[in-house]
């Protein structure tokens, strides 16, 4: 296995210019094919005067004296093999895609190819520009909405922003929570802010002694759900951060399955799910 290889190379174009690749690679020893890799997958930044960095992904792109390039080099993030999101609707101002745990929402300064911004960016016949207005962990899987107008990031922000719009998901967890369609909530305030979570039983499996669940969120604290799950004693199977003996061999068992909401464009009520993935990954869905 290769070692990993992490490190930041400047570079300020001078009155000869020269390419990208050209320049970067004589600056950080890397070859020309590797550099323009990075460039691809969205590694190197761009800066012109005061302007804000930009990604530079053109290796023929004119470049300026007084340009400053910016490689972002990990060998790791480079060499990261994302999972496929799936569309499941286009709305043309937005998008509905399915998150398949294990692909990032999205990137860093080190890269972006392997996230679902530029998947979703690239997964039309027309590129489409992307804007995110709400996220999923990075373990987790499920329904998100992707914007592709401001004006559409502004609207579809604002119903998270006023909690107008219903969040369920499926969880399974360590122990029996209770029986089957039996409900109940969670309302511990988490990092000094109220938060609720509430609960519906689905199934018991006695063998496992686990708990299949719905769940509906009244607010959207960081990792409330995992955190909640976690201090009733019932963590979240597979979550790597929060609560104890509650490994699981396929990872995080918590899928974000359905989303629904009044379209501010069309006045009547949205709602999408993934329910399918559900049962053809876990073998169970909310009934």
């Amino acid at each position: 296995m290769n070692s990993r290889i992490s490190f930041v190379t400047e570079f300020t174009v001078t009155d000869r210019g020269g390419t990208a690749p050209d320049l970067l690679a004589a600056a950080s020893g890397l070859s020309k094919s590797r550099i323009k890799e990075a460039m691809q997958k969205g590694a190197v930044w761009s800066t012109q005067g005061s302007r804000k960095p930009q990604r530079l992904r053109r290796a023929t792109a004119p470049l300026a004296a007084g340009t400053r390039l910016r490689l972002y080099y990990d060998s790791q993030v480079l060499d990261r093999e994302p999972p496929r999101a799936r569309l499941i609707t286009d709305e043309k101002r937005y998008s509905v895609w399915f998150k398949p745990a294990g692909l990032l929402v999205e990137g860093s300064r080190y890269g972006d190819h392997a996230t679902l911004l530029r998947q979703v960016e690239q997964g039309f016949s027309a590129p489409r520009r992307v804007w995110l207005v709400h996220r999923l962990d990075l373990e987790a899987s499920g329904v998100i909405l992707i914007a592709h107008t401001p004006q559409a990031a502004a609207k579809l922000s604002a119903l998270f922003q006023t909690r107008t719009i219903d969040k369920h998901y499926c969880i399974e967890v360590a122990g029996i929570l209770g029986n089957p369609d039996s409900s109940g909530h969670w309302d511990a305030p988490l990092d000094g802010k109220s938060a609720r979570t509430d609960y519906r039983v689905v199934a018991n499996c006695s063998d496992s002694n686990t708990s299949r669940v719905e769940v509906r969120m009244a607010s959207g604290r960081y990792h409330q759900i995992r955190r909640h799950a976690a201090a009733a004693g019932h963590p979240v199977l597979g979550d790597p951060a929060h609560g104890q003996h509650n490994a699981h061999s396929a990872g995080l068992r918590l899928m974000a399955t359905r989303l629904a909401f009044l379209d501010p464009w069309r006045g009547t009520r949205a709602e999408y799910s993934c329910e399918d993935e559900l049962r053809s990954a876990w073998g169970w869905a909310p009934r």
